[in-house]
């Protein structure tokens, strides 16, 4: 019985390692990503995954045109924007 305790108590602790320091985390900034993406609206400033700067001019379910510095649009998937810079209200 000890062998057997001494064998999985490790492994037990290792695992509860990883789960809070690479797990856990990192599902809370897949959250955190999710819910930007589906709070995004028309006229948000936006910066994509390719390091493209926009802002949204119309979107859609799974879309979004983005409206560039030199008035080309551009449709993206929306999974494909990175961060929120500002919002027009």
């Amino acid at each position: 019985m000890e062998g057997l305790v001494g064998t999985i108590g490790p492994l037990l602790l290792m695992f509860v390692l990883f789960y809070f320091l690479l797990i856990r985390p990192q599902q809370k900034r897949q959250k955190n990503v999710q819910q930007m993406q589906s709070s995004l609206k028309k006229g948000d400033k936006i910066v994509t995954i390719g390091g493209l700067h926009g802002t949204i001019d119309s979107i859609d379910e799974d879309t979004v045109v983005i409206k560039c510095g030199d008035g080309s649009h551009l449709t993206y998937d929306r999974v494909a924007i990175r961060d929120v810079k500002s919002s027009e209200d």
